[in-house]
């Protein structure tokens, strides 16, 4: 099962290193009682004209192009480590060739049920690269009303980036990770400067450069205290 989701995640990284400009969206809405929703989106629209023709290749710059197949492949056995993961519910899925964007969504019992997906990939990882990625993404403490989201830099990921071919890096430049978290109560307060809280502030938004977070610069981690 490892080896498969290392395959899987190889194939994504492929899909992103064609395209120039991608999203990877992370949205939770939280409950009081600690459960709630998640949606994963991979956006590369705004790549499609140049990802149709890529995908009539068999590789690029020494990229293989995974196809169709092999991406509804993945997307299939995603759902299916979904389904075997303790407190993961209502899984769904919704994939579109034309635009170029994924989702994956699923209810969870607490957070701790989103730690438990790729808790053992983490681990491998950080056992065989000697990386110090935590396992903890997540936590929500209901007593002092508290929603982390945890991210530990490594090192690694600037390494891996600069191992890249210099025409590869540059799919990074308009790249960018967002995270956007809904709670049932108003935000009192956010630790990342860069996050913004919502008119009505019950939502958190934080949108972060690919290139800053490779090499350090910023990072997807935040403390939000709700109002009890």
């Amino acid at each position: 099962m490892l080896k498969k989701y290392l395959t899987y995640s190889l194939l994504l990284c492929s899909m992103l290193c064609c395209t120039s400009c991608f999203e990877i969206l992370e949205e939770i809405n939280m409950h009081k009682d600690g459960s709630g929703s998640m949606l994963v989106t991979f956006n590369m629209s705004k790549s499609k004209t140049k990802l149709a023709s890529i995908m009539m290749l068999d590789s690029i710059n020494g990229y293989k192009v995974p196809s169709e197949d092999e991406i509804n492949e993945a997307l299939k056995d995603v759902i299916n480590h979904l389904e075997k993961t303790e407190g993961i519910s209502n899984i769904k899925k919704t994939k579109d060739f034309e635009n170029y964007i994924f989702t994956v969504a699923c209810d969870f019992k607490n957070v701790e049920s989103i730690n438990g997906i790729f808790k053992e990939l983490i681990d491998k990882q950080n056992r065989n690269g000697g990386t110090k990625f935590t396992t903890k993404n997540f936590s929500f403490n209901g007593a002092t009303n508290t929603f982390n989201r945890y991210f530990t830099y490594d090192d690694s990921i600037k390494k891996s980036f600069y191992h890249l071919k210099r025409e590869d890096r540059k799919v990074f430049e308009e790249a960018s990770l967002t995270a956007i978290y809904r709670f049932e109560d108003p935000v009192k307060s956010v630790s990342n400067q860069k996050a913004k809280v919502s008119p009505n502030k019950k939502a958190v938004m934080l949108k972060v450069d690919a290139m800053a977070f490779i090499m350090g610069e910023q990072s997807l981690a935040n403390k939000i205290q709700l109002s009890k």
